[in-house]
């Protein structure tokens, strides 16, 4: 951890209790990795592992186990719509960027954390 052990023994002798260490040292100290953990995420946000849909994937199935990523798959690759498939991907990926560049902006404006 970047924070500095001297603001702990600080606080131990004014008499904060751990509790309050956590709220005015650990978390603010915390906030800048939180933040860009948090925009990373966002960039995922429409991403499913759908490895274990594919699994039980049939046709019954379909409509309750749908996802993007099976659904991409299924146009796809089983039955031939590369156009169509493509077309669905690359809308999912520009939804995750523009997730991103939003998230982003926002944690700029409010904590001056961010990316670039």
């Amino acid at each position: 951890m970047s924070i500095d052990l001297e603001q702990y023994e600080a606080a131990k002798i004014d008499g904060a209790s751990r509790l309050k260490q956590m709220f005015h040292i650990t978390l603010p100290g915390l906030l800048p990795i939180i933040t860009i953990m948090f925009i990373l995420r966002m960039g995922n946000m429409l991403n499913v592992g759908f490895e274990k849909i594919i699994l039980l994937y049939n046709p019954v199935t379909y409509e309750t186990a749908d996802v993007i990523s099976s659904f991409v798959y299924r146009k796809g690759l089983l039955e031939f719509g590369w156009s169509y498939s493509s077309a669905v991907g690359l809308f999912n990926s520009v939804i995750n960027l523009v997730l991103l560049i939003s998230a982003n902006y926002i944690s700029r404006r409010v904590s001056q954390n961010s990316l670039w």
